[in-house]
């Protein structure tokens, strides 16, 4: 089944706090995480049906709108992208490896979405804004040819946001940098 994602980005950790808090009583949605998020900010993301994440993250707007510097609601997430938020499931050092480095967390999600919705490829890893500096990168794997395409479409999006930074297909990646990533 397919879920929604939302995404809170606030300027504040003390009402980003809050707000979680805020959230979770408003609707019925589960979170994925509510951490501070480099550089100072606090990064709240949600998921659940459509409706609920809306409705979450519409009452947290209401209520903390000076503080928030970015939202962002995505429906029909692939579960793969949850998943990979929870980091629920082992991923397989295998095959060729896809990088997409974006400035955001809501962007990376996306991206990784994206990615995933036009090629055979796997979530490997998918990390949000916590010491990176704030953004968000997305480790895909597959055979070569699957992994370029997804690589290519999760970058084409992030351009199109003006938050892309930087991407890389590795086809065959040595063991050893299998073991440290």
């Amino acid at each position: 089944m397919y879920q929604a994602i939302g995404v809170i980005e606030l300027k504040s950790i003390a009402k980003g706090i809050e707000a979680t808090d805020a959230a979770l009583k408003s609707a019925g949605i589960s979170l994925i995480s509510a951490r501070p998020a480099c550089p100072g900010k606090y990064e709240i993301i949600l998921t659940g049906t459509i409706s609920n994440v809306t409705s979450a993250v519409d009452h947290v707007k209401e209520r903390y709108d000076d503080k928030i510097v970015d939202v962002s609601i995505m429906g029909r997430i692939d579960p793969q992208v949850v998943t990979a938020l929870f980091g629920t499931e082992p991923a397989e050092k295998k095959g060729s490896l896809g990088i997409i480095e974006t400035y955001s967390a809501a962007s990376i999600i996306k991206a990784a979405d994206i990615a995933v919705k036009t090629a055979r490829v796997s979530i490997f890893e998918l990390r949000t804004s916590r010491g990176m500096g704030g953004k968000g990168v997305c480790l895909i794997t597959g055979e070569v040819g699957d992994v370029s395409a997804a690589v290519d479409a999760g970058v084409k999006h992030a351009v199109d946001q003006g938050v892309f930074y930087n991407s890389s297909v590795i086809a065959a990646p040595h063991e050893l940098l299998w073991e440290q990533i």
